[in-house]
């Protein structure tokens, strides 16, 4: 599901990420997977690691979180799912 013109990014850890973006709902795929590509090549290893802990959540609670506007408990997480929301916006 890379877009079109899209190459594998070099660092191994993101390219991980990528593909844990793969979820089998096309709407979270390309909303994480966007988000992904353009925000996490060089990011803090903190937004990474939240990243990951969000991409282990169950795919209806994702959807919830990503498409159905309730946020998480967890302030990072929290965080995280608005800079989703906004970048996808």
């Amino acid at each position: 599901m890379t877009p079109e013109g899209a190459t594998a990014p070099a660092d191994p850890e993101l390219r991980r990420l990528l593909w844990r973006c793969r979820r089998g709902l096309k709407e979270l795929d390309l909303l994480l997977e966007r988000f992904a590509r353009a925000q996490l090549p060089g990011a803090p290893g903190a937004l990474r690691g939240c990243f990951a802990r969000l991409l282990e959540l169950p795919d209806p609670l994702l959807a919830q979180y990503l498409l159905g506007g309730e946020d998480p408990g967890e302030p990072q997480m929290a965080q995280l799912v608005g800079a989703i929301r906004a970048y996808v916006a």
